[in-house]
């Protein structure tokens, strides 16, 4: 009896991050999708800048009679760049949000269980059951949630902030980059720690 309400608070504060997780998942993977049409936007202005650098405009008759025009059409372009990039900028700040919203919850969650810790003992925190993972098992998967969110927005804050206009190739190459840490992730990590736990969360 004495371990009772101390398991069920654990329990209600596991649950309740959960749920959070689960609602954040959601706004991470569509704000990653919002990026997607601007990283494509990003690779295709680079390329048009680097075709209009490769190409003499006075050696083209038609382009003769517009001086300034590859001048006016670089910084048009420059311009489209930039706006693209500081819309990146706001869906990074999105992720950054959901990571923080995310760390919050676990950390609440961590506070509430150290402040059981020594009344719930060894064996309620590694008991599991049908319907319910132990809080052991729960606990660790929340900090695997966690570094995940924490290390794909670092990768990601990183790969943006190498982005300049000076070299064009990496900026083609942006789109393939940001898929490639979603490769290197885990990517099923959320989603499969939420199957872990839909039955718990029913309850």
């Amino acid at each position: 009896m004495t371990q009772e309400r101390p398991l069920l608070a654990v329990q209600a504060a596991l649950k309740k991050c959960f749920l959070a997780v689960q609602q954040q998942q959601g706004l991470w993977q569509s704000t990653l999708a919002d990026c997607r049409p601007l990283l494509a936007a990003l690779r295709n202005l680079a390329e048009q800048l680097q075709a209009a650098q490769n190409l003499r405009f006075e050696d083209v008759p038609s382009l003769r009679a517009f001086p300034g025009l590859q001048e006016r059409l670089r910084r048009k372009q420059l311009e489209a760049g930039d706006t693209a990039l500081d819309k990146l900028g706001e869906r990074l700040a999105a992720l950054l949000k959901v990571r923080d919203t995310v760390s919050s919850h676990v950390g609440q969650v961590l506070q509430i269980y150290e402040q059981h810790a020594d009344t719930l003992g060894i064996d309620a925190v590694l008991q599991a059951s049908v319907l319910s993972p132990s809080v052991a098992d729960m606990l660790e998967w929340l900090q695997d949630i966690e570094r995940h969110y924490r290390s794909s927005y670092l990768k990601r804050k990183y790969l943006l902030s190498s982005i300049h206009w000076g070299d064009l190739a990496n900026t083609q190459a942006l789109p393939k980059a940001w898929d490639r840490i979603s490769e290197d992730e885990h990517q099923d990590l959320v989603q499969d720690t939420l199957l872990n736990v839909s039955f718990f969360l029913e309850e």
